[in-house]
Order: structure tokens, then sequence, then C-alpha cells
């Protein structure tokens, strides 16, 4: 598989979603995807609330399951850590959690119904 940008080039197969297999697969893209968007929604809400991220770093695991009509992905985990200074707990979750409802790639993904934001708040 390529992508159009050119940003990424590599083996996709059925062995690399649930064997051993080297490469990507569609939940490992879609988890990118959605850690990608949901930090560059964060920063931007940082911004607009008047902080200026130092930084934001987000990870997230996607979990497939056989739910007895076949696979769906049924949770997908968001876990950010950031350093933002100036900020206090509260107005940090109150932000993170605007963001993880508000970025684009979350609103296409609310059929997983559960994503669940994991966000910790470091001091340089």
């Amino acid at each position: 598989m390529r992508l159009e940008s050119g940003a990424f080039q590599g083996a996709y197969s059925f062995g690399t979603r649930f064997e051993e297999g080297k490469g990507s697969n569609p939940e490992e893209l879609i988890a990118a995807a959605h850690a990608g968007c949901f930090s560059m929604a964060f920063s931007a809400g940082l911004e607009k609330a008047g902080f200026k991220p130092q930084r934001v770093s987000t990870n997230a695991a996607v979990r497939i399951e056989n739910t007895g009509g076949g696979f769906s992905i049924t949770r997908i985990d968001l876990t950010t850590e950031a350093e933002i200074p100036g900020i206090d707990e509260q107005k940090f979750q109150q932000l993170a959690n605007e963001a993880k409802e508000g970025c684009p790639v979350s609103k296409a993904l609310k059929a997983v119904g559960d994503i669940r934001l994991t966000a910790k708040l470091v001091s340089s």
C-alpha cells in the first residue's frame, strides 16, 4: 500500500492484522489518524484558550474483536501527555475532552461508541 502523499508505503495484508506478518493494517492506520487529529485539535483548542503547548504527544490503541457477527472495532483508547505552562488540571482536562469530542476523526468514529481518553499534564 502507498499513500497518495507518499508519506507511507509498506506491506498491508491480512497477515498483518491477526497474525505475525510485517506491515500495517486498517486498525493501525485508524489509530494513527485518530492520535494525530486529536493532537492537532487539542493544540488548537489550547492556543485558542490562551495557552502555548510546549509538547503534545498522543497514542491511540484500537481494539478489534469478533462480536459474533464478525469483527468490529469495539474501543479506542487515546492516551495523551502534554506540557502546557500556566494551565491548571481542571482546564487541561476540559480542553482535552473538548478536543476528543470535536476532532473530525473522533466524530467519524462515533460508531465505535467507546472512545476513552487518558490525559496527563506534565511540567517542564
